[in-house]
C-alpha cells in the first residue's frame, strides 16, 4: 500500500499523488479488504463478523457488521492492551506504541493504537509534501528551514509500551532520527535540540541556531501556529542573551543538557559581532512588526497550521510576518495521518486537504447544517449528525456538504469516529478536499487543548459553589478563547446577583478578591488533563480569568444576538462566544476582573489502567 518514490524527484512524487488521486476508489476497495484480511480474527472484529471468512467479506458486510463507534466504545480494548494483554485483541500487527490523543476520556488523554509499520506510512506521508510544496516554491533546495520541533512527556504503561504524543513518537522514531538526506528538507536545528526534553533549553538552542544561520533559511515555522508564536514570545524574552551568545560565540552555561550543547558548538563556531549587533539593532526596535521578514530576510514563507482553533492567531501571525504566507501542508491526527494541501499558497481561509486514499478507509457521517441562533452570534455553525449512522464513502460524498469523518486503519481502530466535522471543497481528480470546520463539540481551544461544553460546565458548576455562601448566585456565563496575547487563556465572562436580588453596586466589596482567584484556580483543576498539562508543563496557555459583568449584560447580548437574526424564542446563551462585537458587548460591561494565581496539578495520567 505504501509505494516507493524518491522524495527528492518532485516528478516521481507528483505523479504518484496524481495515480492515488485518479484510483482513489480501486485504492480504497483496497485498503479495506488489506486490513480485514489481516485482523478478521482479532478478538474485535470476530465478536462483530462472527462465522464470516476473511476473503469472502465485502465492505457491505463489514458495514452492516461492525458498528460506528466512539472512544468509550474502544477505550476497554485499549486499556486491556496498555495493561499487558496482547495486541491481536485488535490488531494481527503488534502494537508498538499509544499514542496520545488531544482529545480525552474522563479528564485523561486518549490513546491509540500504533504499529512500526504506521511510521513508515507517516514518513511516506511527510515525503509526499515536498514535492507539492516545490511546485508553488522554487529554490528550496538551496537553504534550510528552520522549523521549531518539540517533544512532550511520555510514560510508560503496565505492559511497557510507551504512551506519548504522536509527534513525539515520530521524532524518537528511527524513520526520524535515521532519515536519509534530503536536500529539500534540510533543518537549522540539531536533531539533539529538538529531541531534548527540557522544553526551555530546546526552545533557545533551535532559535540560537537559526539565528546564526539566518542567510541560509528560507522557511520558518512550527506544527501549530500557537507553538511558533510561543517562540516570539520566548525571542522577546531572551534575544539580548541570545545576541550575547552569537557575540562571544559561547553557549549559556544554564543550557545543561549535554547533546544540546554539543551539537550547539558545531553551529556556533565562532564569535560574531556584527550578527550580534544586527540582531540587537532589530530586536531593539519599538515595534516587532514584520520581525520574522527581517530576522530572516530570505524566508518565503511560515509552515504553520493555521486551520480550525489555530485560525484565531492569523491577525497576530501577520502583524509579525511582514507579508509571508502562511501554509498549512498537511490534515493529521493521532489516530492517523490524512491529507495534503494541494494548494499551499491559498489563503488560510481557503485551505483544503485532500485525503490521500491508501492512508486508511474512510467513511463519512453526512452532517445536517442548521443555521440556528447561535450561528450569528457566536461565529460557529451548529450541526447534528443524523441519527441513523449511515455513512457516505471517499468518492461518494457531495460537494458543499457537511460530514463527520469516520476512519478504519491498519492499526486497529475500526469505523472510529474522529471527531472531525469536514466541509467538501471540492475535488483533485476522483478524491475529494475538505474544509476543516471545527472539532464536534469542542468549545474552548488554544493550543493541543480541546475543552468541550460539558467539561467548561462541571468545572464551573464546581467553581461556583465557593462564591454561593456569600448569597452571590451565577446566573449566566459565556466564555472565549482570548489569543491577544501570548501565550492564550480562557476568559470566563460570569452575571451574577445577591440572593437578596438587589443590584451589586461595588462587586469587589461583596466577594473578596482572593475567593474570586479561588474560583479561577478550582476551574483549572477541574478541567482535563490536556490543558494543565499545557498550564503547568508547557506553559503554552495562560492563568484562567474571570470577568464579572454587571447585571443585564448578558440581556444585551441577546438583543444582540436576535438583531443578528436569532429567534427570540429559540434562543439560549452560547457558551463560546468568538464574535468581535459579543465580546465588546460583554467586555464594556465588566466590573471586575480576576485571574487564577495557581498552576494547576499534573502529572502524566496516572490511574488511567485501572479496571
Amino acid at each position: 500500500m505504501l509505494p516507493n518514490f524518491d522524495p527528492n524527484n518532485n516528478e516521481s512524487g507528483l505523479k504518484l499523488l496524481e495515480d492515488l488521486t485518479t484510483n482513489a476508489k480501486q485504492i480504497q476497495e483496497q485498503v479495506i479488504q488489506k486490513i480485514l484480511i489481516q485482523n478478521s480474527n482479532t478478538e474485535y472484529l470476530k465478536s462483530f463478523l462472527h462465522n464470516h471468512h476473511s476473503h469472502s467479506l465485502d465492505l457491505q458486510t463489514f458495514k452492516h457488521s461492525v458498528p460506528v463507534v466512539n472512544y468509550e466504545d474502544i477505550k476497554p480494548y485499549i486499556e486491556r492492551i496498555a495493561n499487558g494483554e496482547p495486541s491481536h485483541i485488535i490488531s494481527s500487527q503488534p502494537i508498538t506504541e499509544l499514542l496520545t490523543s488531544s482529545g480525552t476520556s474522563g479528564g485523561q488523554p486518549k490513546m491509540m493504537p500504533s504499529t512500526a509499520e504506521d511510521l513508515d506510512r507517516k514518513t511516506f506521508f511527510y515525503n509526499l509534501l515536498v514535492p507539492v510544496l516545490n511546485k508553488y516554491v522554487d529554490g528550496l533546495e538551496e537553504g534550510k528551514g528552520m522549523y521549531l520541533l518539540f517533544i512532550k512527556p511520555e510514560m510508560s504503561t503496565p505492559s511497557g509500551l510507551m504512551a506519548r504524543p504522536v509527534l513525539t513518537s515520530y521524532y524518537k522514531s528511527k524513520n526520524f532520527r535515521n532519515r536519509p538526506f534530503n536536500k529539500y528538507n534540510v533543518y537549522t536545528s540539531p536533531d539533539e535540540t529538538i529531541l531534548c526534553s527540557d522544553s526551555k533549553q530546546s526552545m533557545y538552542c533551535q532559535l540560537l541556531c537559526g539565528l546564526v544561520q539566518r542567510d541560509e533559511v528560507l522557511r520558518v515555522g512550527a506544527v501549530f501556529a500557537s507553538a511558533f508564536l510561543r517562540a516570539i514570545k520566548f525571542l522577546e524574552d531572551y534575544w539580548k542573551e541570545l545576541s550575547d551568545n552569537i557575540r562571544k560565540g559561547e553557549l549559556s552555561q544554564w543550557i545543561s543538557d549535554p547533546n544540546c550543547r554539543a551539537s550547539v558548538s558545531s553551529v556556533l563556531t565562532k564569535s560574531n559581532p556584527v550578527l550580534a549587533d544586527l540582531i540587537d539593532g532589530l530586536c531593539g526596535e519599538k515595534s516587532w512588526e514584520g520581525i520574522i521578514k527581517k530576522l530572516w530576510p530570505k524566508t518565503k514563507y511560515i509552515e504553520v497550521i493555521v486551520t480550525g482553533s489555530m485560525a484565531q492567531y492569523i491577525p497576530t501571525l501577520e502583524f509579525y510576518s511582514g507579508g509571508l504566507p502562511l501554509i498549512s501542508t498537511m490534515y493529521a491526527s493521532s489516530e492517523c495521518y490524512f491529507g495534503i494541501n494541494f494548494n499551499p499558497l491559498s489563503k488560510p481561509s481557503d485551505v483544503s486537504y485532500t485525503l490521500l486514499p491508501n492512508m486508511a478507509f474512510f467513511e463519512f457521517l453526512p452532517v445536517e447544517k442548521n443555521d440556528g441562533e447561535l450561528s450569528h452570534c457566536n461565529g460557529t455553525t451548529n450541526t447534528s449528525v443524523q441519527e441513523e449512522f449511515k455513512t457516505v464513502d471517499l468518492v461518494d460524498v457531495k460537494l458543499g456538504q457537511y460530514y463527520e469523518l469516520v476512519v478504519t486503519t491498519f492499526t486497529g481502530l475500526y469505523r472510529y469516529r474522529v471527531g472531525d466535522i469536514l466541509k467538501v471543497t471540492g475535488f483533485h481528480n476522483k478524491a475529494p478536499q475538505f474544509k476543516f470546520m471545527h472539532r464536534r463539540n469542542v468549545v474552548l481551544s488554544i493550543d493541543t487543548d480541546k475543552t468541550n461544553e460539558d467539561d467548561l460546565l462541571n468545572a464551573i458548576t464546581k467553581a461556583k459553589l465557593l462564591v454561593e455562601p456569600l448569597g452571590v448566585l451565577l446566573t449566566e456565563y459565556t466564555s472565549y478563547a482570548d489569543t491577544e496575547s501570548i501565550p492564550g487563556h480562557y476568559v470566563l465572562f460570569w452575571e451574577m446577583k445577591k440572593r437578596s436580588g438587589s443590584n451589586y453596586e461595588n462587586f469587589e466589596e461583596l466577594v473578596e478578591v482572593d475567593l474570586m482567584e479561588e474560583c479561577c484556580s478550582s476551574i483549572e483543576e477541574s478541567l482535563d488533563s490536556v490543558y494543565r498539562r499545557c498550564r503547568s508543563k508547557d506553559k503554552s496557555i495562560g492563568p484562567l480569568e474571570i470577568r464579572v459583568v454587571k447585571q443585564g449584560a448578558f440581556d444585551a447580548l441577546m438583543d444582540f444576538c436576535v438583531s443578528q437574526g436569532s429567534s427570540v424564542n429559540q434562543y439560549k446563551t452560547p457558551r463560546c462566544i468568538k464574535s468581535e462585537e459579543a465580546i465588546k458587548i460583554l467586555d464594556s460591561r465588566v466590573v471586575a476582573r480576576y485571574f487564577s494565581k495557581k498552576t494547576p496539578f499534573w502529572e502524566p495520567f496516572r490511574g488511567q489502567y485501572s479496571h
